[in-house]
């Protein structure tokens, strides 16, 4: 975390090695979350640019609260990911294996894209919040902290969503794999 205290406020003196290495560390994670998010990897791609041009164009009023640098990102992340879905009014997410998977064994990429498949029907059934809470928990690896941060809720109300959405994941999986036998 100092490291990274030292890296933001080199930053925010406009020094531009700062700034890419926190673009280096971070675009993986804040991309992967934007392309869960709307489904769309160009999108994605483009999106992700735009939350480190708008993070770098507002990095001087960022100020440590004792939380990562990575919660501010993934806070701008969500707005534009809000604003895009409002925009395209999707209610659901598609997902292209493409970004769970890098297998090559067609028997392999068969059982990835039937357990995406089965995991995307389940993940319907979830509301935006608890999707919104699994993707930043498990897909960008963020802490209980991070996630509150970044939904602007308290670390409880993230835990109760989190076992709540795994409890519903956990119940449409079940179904569905008992529907396949």
């Amino acid at each position: 975390m100092q490291d990274e205290q030292s890296l933001v406020r080199r930053a925010q003196q406009h020094d531009q090695e700062a700034f890419a290495q926190l673009y280096e560390e971070h675009f993986d994670k804040i991309y992967r979350y934007v392309a869960l998010r709307i489904g769309n990897e160009t999108e994605a791609e483009d999106m992700t640019q735009q939350v480190f041009l708008n993070a770098l164009q507002s990095i001087s009023s960022f100020r440590w609260k004792g939380i990562p640098f990575s919660a501010w990102l993934f806070r701008i992340a969500h707005n534009q990911a809000v604003d895009y879905l409002r925009r395209k009014k999707h209610t659901a997410v598609p997902l292209d294996e493409s970004l769970a998977s890098n297998d090559n064994t067609p028997q392999l990429v068969a059982e990835h894209k039937l357990d995406i498949e089965q995991l995307l029907l389940a993940a319907k059934q979830l509301t935006e919040a608890q999707r919104e809470v699994i993707s930043l928990r498990f897909t960008s690896e963020l802490s209980i902290a991070q996630v509150a941060k970044v939904m602007g809720k308290s670390q409880g109300a993230v835990k109760a969503l989190q076992h709540s959405a795994i409890v519903a994941l956990r119940r449409a999986l079940s179904v569905t794999e008992n529907e396949n036998k």
